[in-house]
């Protein structure tokens, strides 16, 4: 369960937003500059809110009021940038092994293999290959595999299918799909396109500009999942 209720100063407005959501998956959608990216950048410990709480499975990730901001190393979310910042000295399995590294989590023995990842994405292999030698639609694989390699709690996804062509877009929105259903963790995702929203999102989060006296301030529906 993901809650937030947080407040995020920017330079022409204000972002001001509540929801609450389950093991589902939340799409932000709205134009450009609406702060879609800005809401997951104080998710993922990227960026600190001006005021508010969020909360993951009910650890407080941060909360103004008590004084508590959880660095993002800790916060185990997986987040799929829009570049999808692969490292292109690395090959895949360097990729995909460097963020577990990054994440300082030890496995298991019940782990998964996070190269076992690889062939479920049907890249497996492609694991010596360095990545910038990779399609756009193997980038998103390889990238998704990295993101998930650490078994976050909460998967985020900022415009993942914008770089696509349509055919592959597509594929991959039904690939996405699937890979909720397996995992069952909450997924927020962003975009600008109303009909991959509509597609993928069981709840969706409208984000507007509008304007309030001398302020522009960004209004959000609220959405609450039991």
């Amino acid at each position: 369960m993901l809650e937030a209720c947080f407040t995020q100063k920017l330079m022409n407005f204000t972002l001001d937003l509540k929801f609450r959501v389950a093991n589902q998956i939340l799409v932000l959608w709205g134009p450009s500059g609406s702060g879609k990216t800005t809401v997951l950048h104080c998710l993922a410990g990227l960026l600190r809110p001006s005021s508010g709480f969020l909360k993951l499975n009910g650890k407080i990730l941060y909360s103004s009021e008590k004084k508590i901001n959880i660095p993002a190393q800790y916060r185990n979310i997986g987040y799929l940038f829009q570049d999808y910042a692969l490292f292109p000295h690395m090959t895949v399995r360097q990729n995909v092994l460097y963020g577990l590294k990054c994440r300082k989590r030890k496995q298991d023995s019940t782990s998964r293999n996070p190269l076992d990842l690889l062939d479920f994405f049907g890249v497996g292999h492609l694991v010596d290959r360095y990545t910038d030698r990779l399609s756009g639609g193997e980038k998103q694989r390889v990238a998704l595999a990295r993101a998930l390699a650490v078994q976050p709690q909460l998967l985020l996804l900022d415009e993942p299918f914008s770089a696509l062509d349509k055919r592959t877009r597509v594929h991959l929105r039904h690939e996405l799909k699937s890979l909720h259903q397996q995992w069952r963790i909450p997924f927020v995702l962003v975009t600008h396109d109303e009909e991959e929203a509509e597609f993928l999102g069981d709840t969706i989060l409208a984000l507007e500009s509008g304007w309030t006296g001398e302020d522009a301030r960004l209004t959000a529906g609220w959405s609450w999942q039991e």
